[in-house]
């Protein structure tokens, strides 16, 4: 859906985007991330066919942008940090206004659909500059979709919103990719990027450091899941057994609380607790603490570390 061949972008001698091979599949969620200044906007303008790249290609929907990029631009919605707005529209107006630009049919049932679906139905004979930044970065998301876009570009989509508005992106934005919609998401709140994106990618200083499921980043970045085990008794044959095993790397009790740091070759679960039992002891509940999304952003970027394959390491030279 979304490829890159070795996209560079220079400014004089500055590296903007640095050798940038990256992949969006067909029905992924995909997380484009990175610092302040690390290339991402500067990528998303290249996508776009705002910017064009010093060297590299860019394809959309399997077509190479310089083709055809007119007939591919009908197939995109895109959603940026900052709504540009006709003030003195209404919500109603602004909608139907680019209703006419894509020539969308049955435009009433349409707009009423998507002003309901962002919570801007009631104040759809509101004109816009009397709306808030959440308020406009809903209606932007609303035009995005009024030509039932194949791809969605989201960048910052839900900058400015409330916590119930941020929840109302988000459900919208499942509810899309459940339809088969193709959804690439620039964003710096982390925890939703986690949520939403089944592949994220991390940029910094131009350059693609990491690109894979978070699964995958954890088990690339750290040899030690943790887990919390509460007993209704942690008993001394519990934690002396517990503490043979040559899985299990660090052992901490605190009343009837174990916090164990075991390997994150597999998963030891069934086995623990199969061990606790047979001492006698009793699992309330057993709690496996990840690395999150934001301790992998910071890890990766903080260090500069690429977690790229060989393979991958060579398409981006």
């Amino acid at each position: 859906m979304i490829r890159t061949q070795n996209l560079l972008k220079k400014y004089n001698e500055f590296k903007a985007v640095d050798n940038l091979s990256l992949e969006v599949k067909e029905g992924e969620i995909y997380g484009f991330l990175g610092p302040n200044g690390a290339g991402k906007t500067t990528t998303i303008l290249m996508l776009l066919g705002i910017l064009k790249p010093t060297q590299g290609e860019v394809y959309l929907f399997g077509q190479n942008i310089t083709k055809d990029f007119l007939s591919i631009k009908k197939k995109m919605g895109v959603v940026s940090e900052k709504q540009y707005l006709y003030k003195e529209m209404t919500a109603g107006e602004y909608l139907n206004f680019f209703a006419d630009l894509y020539g969308v049919k049955n435009r009433k049932k349409k707009i009423d659909q998507l002003l309901e679906a962002v919570n801007l139905l009631e104040v759809r004979n509101r004109k816009l500059g009397a709306f808030s930044r959440g308020m406009q970065q809903k209606l932007g998301f609303a035009r995005a979709l009024l030509h039932d876009p194949q791809l969605l570009l989201l960048d910052e989509p839900v900058s400015g919103l409330d916590p119930t508005g941020i929840k109302q992106i988000r459900d919208l934005i499942e509810q899309e990719n459940k339809k088969g919609r193709t959804i690439f998401i620039s964003s710096h709140l982390l925890s939703e990027v986690e949520r939403l994106c089944g592949k994220v990618g991390i940029i910094n200083k131009g350059r693609l450091l990491a690109e894979d499921t978070m699964d995958n980043l954890r088990k690339r970045l750290t040899d030690v899941v943790e887990l919390e085990i509460e007993l209704t008794e942690a008993k001394k044959e519990i934690i002396d057994t517990l503490a043979a095993f040559d899985f299990i790397e660090g052992l901490k009790k605190e009343e009837n609380l174990l916090t164990i740091k075991v390997k994150a070759d597999k998963d030891y679960r069934a086995q623990i607790s199969e061990a606790i039992s047979q001492q006698g002891g009793v699992v309330l509940g057993i709690k496996k603490k990840e690395m999150s999304l934001e301790e992998a952003f910071i890890t990766i970027t903080e260090k500069n570390i690429s977690l790229l394959t060989e393979k991958e390491q060579e398409a981006a030279e």
